[in-house]
């Protein structure tokens, strides 16, 4: 196993134990929308939005370059 996946399984692995800690369910606001979910669940999906928009951003940035 080369470091560089046993560095992302052991931050995978850590990311999962906070979010398997945080299960208390809390309110999210923004504008005039509120929403209500467990926090694990609001992590989850932010963290995946996050991965979302890194990876349209370096598509972007590379599409950009090559022209």
């Amino acid at each position: 196993m080369n470091a560089k996946l046993a560095a992302s399984l052991s931050l995978v692995l850590i990311v999962l134990i906070f979010i398997i800690q945080n299960t208390a369910v809390t309110e999210l606001r923004f504008l005039f929308w509120t929403l209500a979910m467990s926090r694990s669940l609001m992590m989850l999906l932010l963290f995946g939005i996050g991965m979302a928009a890194g990876w349209f951003l370096r598509a972007y940035l590379a599409n950009r370059k090559g022209r």
